[in-house]
C-alpha cells in the first residue's frame, strides 16, 4: 500500500500536471510509482478517451450567437474527461503564453483548431511549436501577419514573437523586430469560401512567395537571407529564450512569480530552479518533454505544494472532476465554461496579447467570493458521485472523533494541507456536532450532511484555492 506521503506527493503532481485526481486514482498511480507516473503523463497515447462524434452532437452551435461558449464548453469537456491530463494542461499553458482572443479573431472553431495544435504539438520541441504558431491562421490574424507585406511590413507578429513569446523585453532591438517582420512577409491566410450559405470553413496557412522579402537581413547579430523559420532557429538558440520559457514553466507548474511585465527588472524567486530548467532546455535542444521531466522530478517542484493559485480554469475543472458529476456528456457544461469567465478567465478570449495576470490577481475580492461559492456548492452536494465516494471513504473508517473527521475529510478531498489556524476553525465546526457515527440510518444521514458542510468549509480555505 502506498504511504500517506506517497499519496500526498502524487496529489501534488496531479494538481499541477493535470486537474487533480480522485482518491482511487491517486492510490492507483502511487502504487505504480512517482517517476513511472511522470513518464506516463509525458507520453500520452493515441486514444484520448473522448468520443468525437458525441462532442459534435452535444456542442454543435458554431453558427449561432453561442459559438464562443460552444468552443469554450468543448474544451472544458476535454479537460475534465481526457485520459491524458498533462496534454490538456499543456494546451492551457500554451494558450496562456500565446494568448489569442476571439474578441478579434471572431472564429471560435478556428481557435479550437489552435488549441488542438497546442494539444498535438505541446510536448514536442519549442522551435517546432513556434513554427506551428507562426503558421496558425488564428495567430496570423490576431497579430496581423496577413497584413505584413514585402515593402510594407507590419511589426505586430515580429514584436510579440520576441517580446512575449520567446526572449522577453530587453534582449533585442527595434531593428531586430523590423528584420524579423521582414522575414515573415508572405506568411498569411489562404483564400477560403465565404461563410454563407453553408457555414464556416476552416482557415489555412499559405506562403505567398511573391509577397516575401528575399533581401539580406541583420537579426540578433546574424546576417542572411532569412525567412520566418530561420528567425525562429536563431531565437530558440538564445539562452535568453531558454530562460524566458523556463520562468513561464516555473510560474505555471511550480510557484507563482511576479507578473511578466516585471521580469526584466525583477529576478526569479528561485534562480537555481530556473537555471536547472535552462540547462534542461539547452541539453535537450529545447525539447519540452525533457524540460518537464526535469521539472516534475526535481526537489523544488516536489516541495512547492500549495504555492500556486489555481487559475479559474484549474479551479473549475479540478472541482468538477472531484465532484464527479461531469464525467461524460450531459447538460450543464456551458455553465462551467461561463464560470471560468465569471471568475476572470474567459477561455479563448484573453484580455490582450499580454494574456491574463496570474497568481494573487486571480483572487481579488469579487473573484474570491465567486470561486468559494462555486467550489463549496459542488463539494457540499452529497448526491454527486465524487462526494459519495468521499462519504463512503469516511464510512469505512467507522466512528470518527471531530479531529479524526476533519483530518479524514482533508485527506479524501485532496489531500489538502492546511495551517494550524485553519485546522482549528474546521475543528471547532466539527466539535459542535460531536463524533461522526454510522450505526443507524438517522446517524448516517446526519453524518453525511455534516460531511457536505465540512467539505464546503474546506473549499473555502486558502489552501483549496491553491494547487
Amino acid at each position: 500500500m502506498p504511504s500517506q506521503e506517497d499519496i500526498a506527493l502524487m496529489a501534488h503532481l496531479m494538481r499541477r500536471a493535470g486537474f487533480g485526481a480522485s482518491r482511487a486514482e491517486l492510490e492507483e498511480r502511487a502504487a505504480k510509482g512517482y517517476e513511472a507516473t511522470v513518464e506516463e503523463l509525458l507520453n500520452p497515447g493515441p486514444e484520448p478517451g473522448i468520443d468525437e462524434d458525441e462532442l459534435i452532437r452535444y456542442f454543435p452551435q458554431f453558427e449561432s450567437s453561442l459559438a464562443p461558449v460552444a468552443a469554450q464548453t468543448e474544451w472544458v469537456y476535454r479537460m475534465i474527461n481526457t485520459r491524458w491530463p498533462l496534454q490538456e494542461k499543456m494546451a492551457l499553458f500554451w494558450h496562456q503564453l500565446f494568448a489569442t482572443g476571439n474578441s478579434k479573431v471572431d472564429n471560435p472553431p478556428e481557435l479550437l483548431q489552435q488549441i488542438a495544435m497546442f494539444r498535438r504539438e505541446g510536448l514536442t520541441t519549442f522551435p517546432n511549436l513556434l513554427v506551428q504558431l507562426a503558421q496558425n491562421p488564428a495567430m496570423i490574424y490576431w497579430l496581423d501577419n496577413n497584413g505584413n507585406h514585402y515593402g510594407s511590413i507590419n511589426e505586430n507578429w515580429g514584436r510579440e514573437l520576441l517580446e512575449l513569446f520567446s526572449m522577453g523585453v530587453g534582449h533585442y532591438s527595434e531593428d531586430d523586430i523590423k528584420e524579423a517582420s521582414r522575414a515573415f512577409t508572405g506568411w498569411t491566410i489562404g483564400t477560403k469560401p465565404p461563410r454563407q450559405p453553408v457555414g464556416r470553413f476552416y482557415w489555412s496557412f499559405e506562403f505567398k512567395p511573391e509577397d516575401h522579402d528575399y533581401g539580406e537581413k541583420q537579426f540578433l547579430g546574424h546576417s542572411g537571407n532569412f525567412d520566418g523559420g530561420d528567425i525562429i532557429d536563431i531565437v530558440v538558440k538564445e539562452e535568453d529564450t531558454a530562460r524566458f520559457l523556463a520562468r513561464h514553466l516555473y510560474n505555471f507548474f511550480v510557484a507563482d512569480e511576479p507578473q511578466v511585465p516585471a521580469w526584466n527588472i525583477t529576478p526569479p524567486n528561485d534562480l537555481d530552479a530556473i537555471d536547472r530548467l535552462v540547462q534542461a532546455y539547452l541539453d535537450s535542444g529545447a525539447d519540452i518533454r525533457s524540460i518537464l521531466r526535469a521539472l516534475f522530478n526535481s526537489d523544488f517542484f516536489k516541495q512547492a505544494r500549495f504555492a500556486h493559485v489555481k487559475s479559474p480554469a484549474e479551479l473549475v475543472v479540478s472541482t468538477a472532476r472531484l465532484a464527479g458529476n461531469y464525467n461524460g456528456p450531459r447538460t450543464g457544461f456551458p455553465l462551467l465554461a461561463f464560470e471560468c469567465g465569471w471568475q476572470g478567465q474567459e477561455l479563448m478570449n484573453p484580455p490582450s496579447v499580454e494574456s491574463w495576470h496570474t497568481g494573487s490577481e486571480w483572487i481579488d475580492g469579487g473573484a474570491l467570493v465567486r470561486r468559494v461559492n462555486f467550489a463549496a456548492k459542488l463539494l457540499s452536494d452529497t448526491s454527486l458521485p465524487g462526494i459519495k465516494a468521499i462519504v463512503a471513504g469516511l464510512k469505512e473508517q467507522g466512528t470518527l472523533s471531530p479531529n479524526e473527521f476533519v483530518n479524514a475529510c482533508l485527506d479524501l478531498a485532496g489531500p489538502v494541507e492546511v495551517d494550524e489556524g485553519t485546522h482549528q476553525e474546521l475543528l471547532a465546526q466539527a466539535q459542535a456536532g460531536g463524533d461522526i457515527t454510522w450505526d443507524s440510518e438517522e446517524a448516517a444521514a446526519e453524518s453525511e450532511r455534516r460531511t457536505g458542510v465540512m467539505l464546503a468549509m474546506i473549499a473555502a480555505t486558502r489552501e483549496f484555492q491553491f494547487a
